[in-house]
């Protein structure tokens, strides 16, 4: 069942369009004139900038978030025999990461608002062969940190933290990314930070750093020479390609989640006008969230059905509405009317929706407005 409806929402679910400008655009080109576009010197670049946004020694570029999250396992010593305790309320990749270092994935409980992982679930989980808790920060609202570090401490685990989904939200005043030994960051569509694909693990401990860089690649000038080692890497590193794009977009970061929170605050006008809609969740020691979609509670209807907070969770769908107009505008009173009918349509399947952050492609001639389309 569980299965069924995570297929639901995932088919479910459409990339909105990145927020792309002429800056991006300007330094892409600049690097495709140059005579390097593989792992080079923009990559150490877009690595350094990257830590010292989050305020964190080291940062590791990866290939995508799982392989991060791979390395992280593999950094650690976590393989075969061992088990980790994660989230059921996550992408599959988290699952899939943690059955590629060896190890055994272990579900433990969520919050039904917030949809954390609940740290006294995750600690009644914890056995002899228990090596690390990978918890996230789903759909951009942080975990439990506090807590869950308290737990890692009590049993001498390595705390994971999956922040895919929240760059730039914020708890107890620190952003997410801090929180665990090593956070991991993922740069795909929809996410708000994207060069297409590519990710970021970073910590605090530089043997931890030396152990990602030693899994992900052989150096350049070791290509050319005879390398013996225990461990052979994966090739998972991130070409100049990606990271030119990845640096260009982290420099107007603050930009592109300020106007994302403009999209938020159009949704919270918008939805005082419907009766029983509650707005996004926001739990009592987070600061800032920066919704990867604007989550909205829609009454009793699944409930009433006899669904479980689990999989009521499950369940939530990715705005889809029918088709109203070819486009409304963020400013355009027909947002209301155009919210109203998907909402009216998706009580009919489930408690949650789940709305765009969308953006309309920049022309030639002129930069991209910002707008919401069906």
């Amino acid at each position: 069942m569980a299965r069924t409806l995570w297929r639901r929402m995932h088919h479910s679910f459409h990339c909105p369009i990145p927020d792309i400008t002429f800056a991006e655009l300007s330094a892409v080109e600049t690097l495709l004139c140059s005579p390097q576009i593989s792992n080079g010197q923009i990559t150490a670049a877009f690595e350094h900038a990257f830590a010292a946004y989050l305020g964190r020694k080291y940062a590791v570029a990866v290939s995508s978030g799982t392989i991060g999250l791979l390395l992280a396992l593999r950094a650690f010593g976590i393989g075969p025999g061992h088990e980790v305790i994660a989230s059921p309320y996550s992408f599959r990749e988290t699952a899939h990461a943690i059955s590629l270092a060896g190890a055994r994935a272990v579900f433990a409980e969520i919050d039904y608002w917030s949809g954390a992982l609940v740290p006294a679930s995750a600690e009644e989980r914890i056995t002899a062969k228990t090596r690390a808790i990978v918890a996230g920060n789903p759909n951009g609202h942080p975990a439990p940190w506090s807590e869950l570090r308290a737990v890692a401490q009590r049993h001498q685990l390595m705390l994971l933290e999956d922040s895919t989904e929240a760059i730039g939200s914020s708890y107890k005043g620190e952003l997410v990314g801090r929180f665990g030994d090593i956070a991991v960051f993922d740069f795909a569509q929809p996410l708000a930070l994207t060069c297409g694909e590519g990710g970021m693990v970073v910590t605090d401990d530089i043997d931890i750093a030396l152990g990602l860089r030693r899994h992900r690649a052989h150096r350049l000038d070791e290509r050319s020479s005879v390398v013996v080692g225990s461990t052979a890497p994966y090739q998972a590193g991130m070409s100049d390609l990606t990271a030119t794009l990845g640096l260009a977009q982290l420099k107007r970061l603050d930009e592109i989640l300020e106007r994302r929170r403009f999209v938020e605050q159009l949704y919270n006008a918008h939805m005082q006008s419907f009766e029983g809609i509650k707005p996004p969740y926001v739990g009592p020691d987070v600061v800032e969230v920066n919704w990867l979609l604007y989550l909205v509670h829609l009454g009793r209807a699944s409930r009433d059905r006899g669904a479980t907070p689990l999989s009521m969770i499950c369940a939530a769908r990715r705005l889809n509405p029918p088709p109203i107009a070819n486009r409304y505008t963020c400013n355009n009173t027909t947002l209301t009317s155009a919210i109203g009918v998907a909402i009216s349509w998706l009580r009919k399947e489930s408690q949650i929706a789940l709305l765009p952050f969308r953006f309309t492609p920049i022309s030639r001639t002129s930069r991209s407005s910002l707008s919401w389309r069906p």
